[in-house]
């Protein structure tokens, strides 16, 4: 073979390798190198920071294990995210840039109920499932049946806040008679209050005060004050996490001493405020939705709570997670979970599994009522005690918060009336 004939083999066949090559790559399914896309808004700044930004570690780990896995479908996943600045005017906006622009496949919600709410005519209006992160009863108004909550208020989400409370206090003996009501006048203090109505006339007690203060308001001593002069038995507040200090504060300057006090106060949960508070907080009766107790070990749980410690530093967030991480991470869970039995990302098909399913999840075994409520209520209800500082190590402890209902969970009793949780 000539010099001249042995170049055109080797051309004609580098020409096929080629062709080949591009072949094969062709032949490779395009949608395999691209991403399930995952849209919400995250309060990253704001008022609701704190328990937005936990949130978005555990979600960021979930998509971290996720994607170890093999993702979903053969995909990797990749959560797409903006701050909404914990402002619900921003949210409609963000969620209209993640379906128009991102052409996210699915969205869920961001943390709280006002930016849940804002985030549902959006959701109804693309027809988009929607999983949420710790709104309540936000559904009630809407009858969404792609809606579904990641809380454990169960069917009856409003009351379920405070429900433990009253259930406490009303086997106390003598059994207190009176109690007064002051909430935040915005979404969650005013579900979260009406609840506690219902919760009232239920447990036989007298409501002598029932007030709302505005979410600006900053100084909380003009309230405590007007509640002390009529001096209920009990005081119930439902309120925000910046609202939650200022009204800690305000009880213990004007020493007002009802017999039990707390139920609905967000801000209690993340370790910036505990540690802000420390001694402040004993004897507060508050619900709570997980804690690192033997009853509350489900699979996965302790893991999870170890990889997200390993990440809060440098994300500069909750040290100890005791709130948020579980939640946010479970919602992914449901989430993915019906992705991969359905073998669809269609709303439609994944909103008829979600409703019919029992998901396992770190937070234990999650199943939707018909609202999209969990079906099984299970708030807790746990009393800050002994608490002697303001080091975090004093909230490493779990005896320092205490689960005193429902009793399957308990770790411990209450101490009761509040005045002796000061000399404890």
């Amino acid at each position: 073979m000539s010099a001249h004939s042995r170049w055109l083999s080797l051309k004609v066949f580098s020409s096929l390798l080629a062709a080949a090559s591009l072949l094969f790559v062709n032949a490779s399914p395009v949608q395999a190198a691209d991403p399930i896309k995952i849209g919400f808004g995250m309060a990253l700044t704001g008022p609701l920071a704190a328990n937005g930004k936990m949130s978005l570690v555990a979600m960021q780990i979930w998509e971290d294990d996720i994607n170890a896995k093999g993702g979903l479908l053969g995909r990797p996943v990749k959560l797409i995210y903006y701050d909404d600045q914990s402002n619900p005017s921003q949210v409609p906006a963000l969620y209209s840039k993640l379906l128009d622009i991102d052409k996210v496949d699915l969205i869920v919600s961001g943390y709280a109920s006002t930016q849940i709410a804002a985030a549902m005519p959006i959701a109804i209006q693309r027809k988009k499932l929607l999983v949420s992160l710790f709104g309540t009863g936000i559904n009630e108004k809407f009858n969404y049946p792609k809606y579904f909550s990641m809380i454990p208020n169960g069917p009856t989400p409003k009351p379920a806040f405070t429900r433990g409370f009253f259930k406490v206090a009303e086997v106390q003996n003598p059994k207190p008679e009176t109690i007064a009501l002051a909430y935040a006048d915005a979404e969650f203090g005013q579900n979260a209050c009406e609840g506690a109505r219902e919760n009232a006339k239920t447990s036989g007690f007298k409501i002598i005060y029932d007030k709302s203060y505005p979410p600006s308001t900053v100084d909380f001593s003009p309230t405590v004050r007007a509640i002390q002069a009529i001096n209920p038995d009990l005081l119930v507040i439902c309120s925000y996490p910046l609202d939650t200090v200022g009204m800690v504060k305000a009880m213990r300057e004007i020493g007002f001493k009802p017999k039990m006090w707390g139920g609905a106060m967000v801000g209690l949960q993340a370790t910036a405020f505990k540690t802000q508070l420390g001694p402040l907080l004993n004897g507060i009766v508050n619900y709570e939705t997980w804690l690192p107790v033997k009853s509350m070990d489900f699979p996965g749980a302790l893991e999870l709570l170890k990889k997200y410690q390993e990440r809060a530093g440098a994300a500069g967030t909750d040290p100890l997670g005791y709130y948020m991480p579980v939640w946010a991470y479970a919602d992914l869970q449901v989430l993915g979970d019906a992705i991969a039995a359905t073998q669809s990302l269609n709303d439609d098909k994944l909103a008829e599994y979600i409703r019919k399913a029992t998901f396992k999840t770190v937070v234990g075994d999650v199943k939707f009522g018909p609202q999209g409520e969990w079906a099984e209520e299970r708030t807790l209800t746990a009393q800050f005690q002994n608490i002697k500082s303001n080091s975090i190590d004093e909230f490493r402890d779990p005896s320092k918060e205490t689960i005193i209902y429902p009793p399957q969970f308990k770790s411990g009793d209450v101490i009761y009336p509040y005045d002796r949780a000061l000399t404890n």
